[in-house]
């Protein structure tokens, strides 16, 4: 029962670490993207696209590693 408790608080430190590395990723290409725009408002727009994807890409990962975690936990 003791390995069980240790795995969930495990499971939710990962998930904990999951999230936040996701938010500082994102957190990083929202800037950069802002910052791009400023100094070549005329390349906004691929500027944009590409954040976007890069956004989208960082949320599968850290759904991915999410539902990991969760598996980690029930199992």
């Amino acid at each position: 029962m003791e390995g069980m408790a240790i795995g969930i608080m495990g499971a939710g430190i990962g998930a904990g670490l999951v999230t936040i590395g996701a938010a500082l990723g994102i957190g990083r290409i929202g800037g950069s993207a802002m910052e791009g725009i400023a100094r070549q408002p005329e390349a906004a727009g691929k500027i944009q696209t590409a954040m976007l994807i890069s956004a989208a890409l960082i949320e599968g990962v850290a759904f991915f590693n999410a539902v990991i975690c969760l598996l980690i936990s029930l199992k």
